[in-house]
């Protein structure tokens, strides 16, 4: 933040901006076009790509007054959640020119392709390779667990390229084209009766030689600095990082007023929104006046903090350029305690009407559809156990965790 520009100034020009632009006929893809014109869907970012260069603080703040316009936010999901910091900071620039604009105008939706069947939270030990033909690579193999797949222009790829090397070496981090005859998406039911995921299968599917970020078999580094990214993303205040396949074409506000299902409805909201809808809940249903309910709210709500507290850190440290540390493990615990929490209470206060869902359920099931997504939470970014594992060893000395030998 420059000595000329605070904070204050921010709120009030985007304000500004928005009473002067929002039009909720405006048809999605070109208001997202108009967000990212304005440099007013990512002002963190670099201004020369289509930011303001505003610190991430300034972000929070665009973020309220776009909610509290009645507007509709900036697009959302593994490219903006990963894909672009990663971008920022160790792409090329014609990576940079090649890439970032789709993703911050939202014409481009990514997906990653890293978890495999038998390489999940043991991500190094993954099979897929890729091997060098001339100016192009040729990978085969099988991915898992894929959000957006089936839908994806492009896509992040880890896979083998030295099956000689150590497993943690000799992977290098690609991106591929998702629209190819080689890649194969297959959608998996979840128990929320979505297909959110996919299982891919690649057989010789086809990239450049330049479709690399970072060097050959220097890919497990790459791979960590992302994976803190979607961590991070686990901060209370953040949206899900899901960005389904929207209609660019209609009006913004069908997705502003839920007329039609922008994909968050089955995920838990941010944590100020979370937190009314939970105290709503227990005052409609007569449970706010139980002492021991609001015990465990105020702790659900104390939890919330202590992790958005973590994640603040988290992000102060990313931004001073020091590698990411414990304390992104630590944010992913406390945002999952949360949601757990949360989850348990608002089933509890509901009692049998909470087994409903769909119209009957409470708010039209979504409170049913998120308590079944947040087990999922657990698990995304990184197992908790893992999570646990990394602090256990990391900050408090625990001897390592038992590992199968290497041979």
């Amino acid at each position: 933040m420059t000595a000329t520009i605070t904070l204050d100034d921010v709120q009030a020009e985007v304000r500004e901006w928005l009473a002067q632009n929002w039009d909720p006929q405006r048809p999605l893809g070109e208001w997202w076009a108009m967000l990212a014109e304005a440099g007013w869907a990512f002002p963190h970012y670099p201004t020369e790509w289509s930011g303001r260069g505003l610190p991430p603080e300034a972000e929070r703040i665009v973020a309220h007054e776009i909610t509290a316009a009645g507007a509709y936010g900036p697009p959302r999901g593994i490219a903006t959640m990963m894909v672009a910091p990663l971008l920022l900071e160790r792409g090329t620039e014609q990576q940079k020119q090649d890439w970032l604009p789709g993703i911050v105008d939202g014409t481009t939706v990514w997906c990653q392709l890293f978890s495999e069947p038998d390489a999940g939270s043991d991500l190094a030990g993954l099979a897929t390779r890729a091997e060098r033909d001339g100016d192009q690579w040729i990978v085969n193999g099988q991915k898992v667990w894929t959000s957006g797949a089936h839908y994806a222009q492009l896509a992040i790829l880890v896979a083998r390229t030295d099956a000689t090397a150590a497993k943690h070496h000799g992977l290098t981090f690609f991106v591929i084209d998702m629209n190819q005859p080689g890649i194969e998406a297959r959608p998996l039911v979840q128990m929320t009766g979505d297909a959110e995921f996919n299982e891919v299968f690649l057989t010789d599917a086809v990239l450049p030689a330049n479709y690399l970020i970072g060097d050959i078999n220097e890919g497990w580094g790459v791979t960590l600095r992302l994976l803190s990214y979607e961590r991070n993303s686990l901060d209370p205040e953040a949206d899900a990082g899901i960005h389904c396949q929207l209609d660019l074409a209609r009006p913004a506000d069908d997705y502003v007023s839920g007329r039609i299902d922008d994909g968050l409805q089955g995920f838990m909201p941010k944590g100020s929104e979370s937190w009314a809808m939970l105290r709503d809940l227990l005052v409609d249903t007569g449970t706010i006046t139980d002492p021991v309910i609001r015990q465990d709210a105020m702790r659900i709500y104390s939890w919330q903090q202590i992790a958005r507290f973590t994640s603040l850190r988290a992000n102060a440290q990313a931004e001073a350029g020091k590698v990411a540390g414990p304390e992104v493990s630590l944010g992913k615990l406390a945002s999952t305690r949360a949601m757990r929490a949360w989850r348990d209470l608002t089933l509890r206060a509901l009692g049998s009407q909470g087994m409903l869902n769909g119209p009957d359920g409470a708010l039209d099931g979504r409170i049913t559809q998120i308590g079944l997504s947040v087990s999922g939470m657990s698990i995304a970014g990184g197992t908790d156990e893992i999570q646990r594992n990394i602090v256990g060893e990391q900050v408090l000395g625990l001897p390592r965790e038992p590992r199968a030998p290497t041979n």
